[in-house]
């Protein structure tokens, strides 16, 4: 009897407590909570003066409901909804170490049902409630999916992020590298970067010899990578250097560089400059220890030299265009021992310093840089001779890029035995026949474009069939696909062949 009185007595107590909790709280209700928000930084939320591009992560609750999105502000006046917890940030900046302070709101689902043009809370007018635009025409249309924008947090979570600039970097690119010797032409390319934003490189600085003379230095912009510079004033020793940007004809630097010192040695620097005016050092080449001369050339005539291996061919041809009465007037360039850095720009540019080439080669030419750089010189108003021996395999297609030749009508022979005659196919007696003094291996003769093409020298007793000499059309070109070095045997013709090609042909003057 006693437990079950207390089991009533208990039932009533609960009765009593919950009617009195209810009668308490419809008396004394409590109406919608804001919620409250946070913000971090990820992986480090200690505030440390950072980098422009910065990562903010930030939370809400709500006592009483959901958080739907929030607002956030750089400046406690304008201010931009998001229904993400976290934002990617670039900020500017200046020139000075700058100090940013964000600020962002949680809003919860308290909303009125209904699209509202305005958001008015806490004293701030957050604009119309944001929506997605289905029709993009800007505006709100029935039926549209838009934030019903609730209670926002009264008290923003307050960040500030002091940013420090940073000076940019810059560092030589892979291809950039330095001869010990070139001509008045030369190729330079870098890597310049920023943690605050390869963007923010607004000026690259170039300088030949000397950057503590301000009137020395010439500002690129800052997207600027590679550069070439080249010259044909050759009246001074100092002459001022064109900036050609990028490889490109029709991208000239309206400035021209100082500073260049011809027969001598010179260095090149380069340094990068971000929108605040910080700056990187400047890095040079060649490097310390290390020496870049440049060489004025001689003359009009310049003999290429595209022997891979090191023999005593140039002997042959220093005699023969000493013979020549050029003594003093002509320059060899080694392409192979002065291989030059971005070789395409820079080998076409320094051969359009001079009128007139003789390009010798071993069996294993350089025909890339033939077929990239032949028809460009050619154009220009170049001349150029080809004495040029084949490895085993050969592209016909490259090779007819720039020779005047059929590419698929190729003929070969293993080899050419001394006395073998090279015969003129011509009339003129200026082109005088050649003999072999030594064997040539991987022979090959070609079909000529009967439009481009004029047929000089064929094998006398029919080892191959189609020519081993011809020129172009406008005679601005000659090639034979033998060493002329090899073919001085009988009447020792090669001097008289040179003497036709250069003096009566191109119009070489001694």
């Amino acid at each position: 009897m006693k437990k079950l009185l207390l089991f009533f007595s208990l039932i009533s107590f609960l009765i009593f407590g919950i009617l009195s909790c209810t009668e308490d709280s419809i008396n004394n209700p409590v109406g919608n909570q804001p919620p409250n928000t946070g913000l971090f930084l990820y992986p480090d939320s200690t505030i440390t003066p950072q980098q422009s591009r910065l990562t903010i992560h930030w939370w809400g609750d709500d006592p009483d409901g959901l958080v739907i999105g929030y607002y956030f502000s750089w400046d406690n006046v304008n201010w931009e909804f998001t229904a993400s917890n976290d934002s990617l940030f670039a900020l500017q900046i200046g020139a000075n170490d700058t100090t940013y302070t964000f600020y962002v709101s949680a809003v919860d689902d308290g909303g009125n049902g209904v699209y509202d043009n305005q958001i008015v809370r806490n004293g701030i007018n957050y604009g119309p409630e944001p929506f997605v635009d289905e029709n993009d025409n800007g505006v709100y249309d029935e039926g549209e999916f838009f934030y019903d924008i609730g209670l926002i947090d009264p008290t923003p979570a307050v960040f500030n992020f002091p940013l420090r600039n940073t000076a940019p970097t810059i560092e030589w690119s892979e291809l950039s590298f330095l001869p010990d010797t070139s001509f008045p032409v030369m190729s330079f390319g870098w890597i310049a970067d920023d943690i605050d934003g390869i963007e923010s490189i607004v000026h690259i600085n170039i300088a030949l010899n000397d950057t503590t003379n301000p009137s020395n230095i010439i500002s690129l912009d800052g997207s600027v990578r590679t550069i070439t510079l080249r010259t044909n004033d050759f009246s001074t020793n100092n002459p001022l250097m064109e900036i050609m940007i990028e490889g490109q004809e029709g991208n000239i630097n309206p400035e021209l560089l100082p500073g260049l010192i011809l027969n001598s040695e010179n260095r090149f620097y380069v340094q990068a400059e971000d929108i605040s005016g910080a700056k990187s050092s400047f890095i040079s080449l060649p490097d310390s220890g290390q020496s870049w001369f440049v060489k004025k050339p001689s003359g009009k005539f310049l003999v290429i030299d595209d022997y891979k291996t090191a023999d005593n061919t140039f002997d042959f041809y220093f005699a023969m265009f000493d013979s020549l009465g050029l003594t003093g007037s002509y320059d060899v360039y080694d392409i192979h021992t002065h291989e030059p850095p971005f070789i395409n720009v820079t080998f076409l540019e320094t051969i359009k310093l001079f009128d007139y080439l003789f390009w010798y080669t071993d069996n294993n030419p350089s025909l890339d840089l033939a077929s990239f750089s032949t028809q460009r010189y050619l154009i220009n108003g170049g001349k150029v001779a080809f004495s040029m021996q084949f490895p085993q395999a050969v592209d016909p297609v490259e090779l007819a890029s720039f020779i005047p030749i059929i590419p698929d009508s190729i003929d070969e022979k293993i080899s050419l035995l001394p006395g073998t005659v090279i015969a003129s196919d011509t009339t003129d007696p200026a082109y005088p026949n050649l003999e072999l003094t030594l064997n040539v291996f991987r022979v090959k003769s070609f079909y000529l474009n009967p439009l481009a093409a004029n047929p000089v020298y064929y094998y006398a007793n029919g080892e191959l069939d189609g020519f081993a000499g011809f020129t172009n059309s406008d005679v601005t070109e000659f090639f034979i696909a033998l060493p002329l070095n090899k073919l001085n045997g009988g009447d020792a013709n090669v001097k008289a062949l040179l003497e036709k090609i250069l003096f009566e042909d191109f119009g070489l003057v001694p």
